[in-house]
């Protein structure tokens, strides 16, 4: 028999270097196999050469509901477009390919790599001998987001990391990480001493990926993964690690404010320069104070901290 190839769609995108890590982070949390980028240059005689445009390159497993991805992209580009008016609009292009062997061989793309002072995230499929005080989190991201090489991943960990560790009562700190994808917020923070850590997400497939990599890392006794909306959650937690977007933080800010106990903490990431100041100013209300703020490139992380009563 002829053997069945598995169909992919190919999405390239040429877009102003300014705008390629919110499409790739876009892109990511569609759940797509990795994404890809490649710097296109314009070079003149006598000039130097000049950074034009780049291509941000990524693939969906093919499924009757491709159209409405390709069109949330589309839509995507058409926002930014209006965010960014100065800026040439980013054009967008598709086609199917149909490889059995494409789904691995993204991997090469994905390496171990130190996102703070402690915490090391290394593919399962990598080898990494660990010194000194290393933590290291193994994951298989299978379709799900979240490898944490994104800047609102690796902002999360730190914020998680400089928490924890200066706070001695960790062990009987409870955390809740909202769209948990892969695992790997609610792993690290197992890692580093929390005991009791849950994670949610509304799509049942990274439910399933982020239990695997909870049993790859040993802390399935720690962290209950579940499948569930977050507006239809309640609990009451020492930190709420929220890895979003602006817009679904600006929307659910009161919620997650109901779910953290007085003096717990709030980390919101996900968050572009250009929404930054309405995702502060709206979370910044009543018993909620602002604590830390990290930026990289376009991305902000912000810590909050509810007062204690």
């Amino acid at each position: 028999m002829p053997e069945t190839k598995e169909k992919w769609i190919e999405i390239t995108i040429l877009t102003p270097p300014e705008l390629v890590e919110a499409l790739s982070n876009f892109l990511e949390e569609m759940g797509t196999g990795g994404v890809f980028q490649e710097v296109a240059v314009q070079d003149s005689f006598n000039s130097p050469t000049v950074c034009t445009q780049e291509t941000v390159q990524s693939y969906l497993p093919w499924s009757r509901t491709v159209k409405k991805q390709t069109d949330r992209i589309t839509a995507y580009i058409d926002s930014l477009s209006s965010l960014f008016p100065k800026l040439e609009k980013p054009s967008l292009s598709t086609k199917t390919i149909a490889d059995p062997d494409w789904g691995e061989q993204w991997k090469k793309y994905f390496k171990p790599l130190r996102v703070s002072d402690n915490i090391v995230i290394k593919p399962t499929w990598e080898r990494y001998s660990p010194a000194g005080s290393d933590i290291i989190v193994d994951i298989d991201p299978g379709m799900a987001f979240g490898t944490g090489q994104h800047s609102s991943t690796m902002m999360c960990i730190v914020a998680i990391e400089d928490i924890l560790l200066k706070d001695g009562s960790r062990e009987e700190r409870t955390v809740l990480d909202v769209g948990t994808g892969t695992g790997i917020l609610a792993i690290c923070a197992s890692k580093l001493g929390v005991r009791a850590v849950t994670g949610i997400d509304i799509d049942p497939k990274a439910v399933e990926i982020a239990g695997k990599n909870i049993v790859i890392n040993g802390v399935e006794d720690r962290v209950e993964i579940m499948n569930r909306d977050i507006t239809m959650f309640n609990g009451s937690f020492d930190m709420i690690v929220a890895n979003l977007i602006s817009g679904v933080l600006i929307q659910l800010n009161k919620h997650l404010i109901s779910l953290t106990k007085a003096g717990g903490y709030i980390i919101a990431s996900g968050i572009t320069e250009h929404d930054a100041k309405d995702v502060e100013k709206i979370f910044c209300n009543g018993d909620i104070t602002l604590h830390n703020t990290q930026i990289d490139k376009e991305w902000v992380c912000y810590t909050f901290r509810k007062a204690a009563q």
